[in-house]
């Protein structure tokens, strides 16, 4: 499979330092604000986003992960799925703007049961999306806030996100 390289690692860290500009404009600031990573890729892509906004704010930005794999719809075509840890920031996300964050919004389903599992954790005030790759596709009505790239891709393509702490190297790649 031929692979052809979409983002490098200084499109990258723009994409996320735009992104970052983006949140906190959207909220008006800071306050009250806790991004929560899905796992895998999303939780590295959070805690590279917690510190930008934090700078940029001069704030503390809580981050955390949620894990959705038991409240994926198609958990029963995938039942070797191993659940990953939810970890809610100190403060909790009752009341709060929730910033989802991930690599990759294919179809929408991993955000659909992403809502789930929010809410079966507690009430935030405002859940907002935040994608470093929006490729289309969507199955479910589900559409992200803060995209870093729109990236038109076949179905029969696949999109590699690697992240230099999980995989050495920061890159998007599409393979035919």
């Amino acid at each position: 499979m031929a692979a052809r390289t979409v983002l490098q690692e200084a499109d990258i860290a723009r994409a996320l330092t735009r992104i970052a500009h983006e949140i906190l404009e959207s909220n008006r600031g800071a306050d009250d604000l806790v991004l929560l990573g899905i796992p895998t890729r999303g939780v590295t892509l959070a805690d590279r986003l917690g510190p930008i906004i934090g700078d940029i704010a001069d704030a503390e930005i809580p981050v955390g992960s949620l894990d959705v794999t038991l409240f994926r719809d198609d958990l029963a075509k995938h039942p070797t799925r191993t659940p990953k840890r939810t970890e809610i920031p100190d403060g909790g996300i009752d009341g709060k703007t929730v910033v989802l964050v991930d690599d990759v919004l294919f179809s929408g389903r991993s955000i659909r049961a992403a809502l789930d599992a929010i809410q079966s954790i507690g009430r935030p005030a405002v859940i907002r999306l935040a994608i470093l790759v929006d490729r289309g596709h969507r199955e479910v009505p589900i559409r992200p806030d803060f995209v870093g790239k729109n990236i038109p891709s076949s179905r029969q393509e696949r999109v590699n996100v690697r992240l230099r702490e999980l995989d050495g190297a920061d890159e998007v790649t599409i393979e035919a």
